[in-house]
């Protein structure tokens, strides 16, 4: 069976929750935010091993994490870079697997039918990002904050994560971008400034990430519906 390894990407601050503590180790039920992120991982079968990559004052307690919850695909913890695409490049390094999925530590409500479709997309076309169609309309605006420019809404679609790829091949697009000094919002960028086309792969809109204090309560709102449907079971 085909496999994929995974980088979650855990080191940010995320100074927009407004806490003390970091968003991804904030907890959710109970459980730190990033444990069930890891979990999704752990539970699916196509997932062969798992990188986290989190603050360097952190490593320590998620390895404690990794060890008391039982994940045991997640084959390292290290401290990562100053930026996300650095911290994403050091978790490269670290895996075996010819295909990689790149995840961000705070969207716990991945699935593994999302994985999976993922990575199918990625195996059949190269690569690919989960996106979900934009659902307001957009403005572009110039530099006076007048709208000069109104896109069709059909053609526009938010991109979540995981996103998946050749790991050899993102870390050739990670190591042209150092040497460009080209900094991107997301990995699929970097590929597609090399030539790479991405497949656009339909994810959900309850796959969101944790940021600021009203995802958190949104979470907690999507947590306990899970719950009462028995999606959480695994739990």
């Amino acid at each position: 069976m085909r496999q994929a390894g995974a980088v979650i990407v855990a080191a940010g601050r995320g100074t927009r929750m407004g806490t003390a503590e970091s968003k991804q180790y904030l907890l959710l039920d109970g459980k730190p935010i990033i444990v069930h992120t890891l979990e999704v991982f752990q539970r699916e079968p196509l997932v062969s091993e798992i990188v986290l990559v989190t603050g360097e004052q952190d490593v320590e307690r998620c390895r404690q994490w990794v060890s008391s919850y039982g994940l045991n695909k997640v084959t390292k913890v290290i401290p990562g870079g100053s930026e996300r695409q650095d911290s994403v490049y050091k978790g490269l390094q670290e895996l075996a697997a010819e295909w990689v999925l790149v995840h961000d530590g705070v969207r716990p409500f991945v699935t593994g039918a999302l994985i999976h479709a993922c990575c199918e997309g990625a195996w059949e076309s190269g690569a690919s990002v989960l996106a979900v169609p934009v659902k307001d309309t957009v403005k572009v605006i110039d530099g006076e904050g007048f709208v000069s420019a109104t896109p069709d809404r059909r053609s526009l679609w938010a991109i979540q994560t995981p996103q998946a790829f050749r790991r050899l091949e993102l870390i050739e697009a990670h190591e042209a971008a150092r040497r460009d000094g080209f900094s991107g919002t997301d990995d699929s960028m970097l590929v597609e400034r090399r030539g790479t086309r991405v497949k656009i792969v339909e994810g959900d809109y309850s796959n969101i990430k944790i940021t600021t204090p009203e995802d958190l309560d949104f979470a907690a709102w999507i947590r306990s519906g899970r719950q009462r449907r028995g999606e959480d079971k695994h739990d």
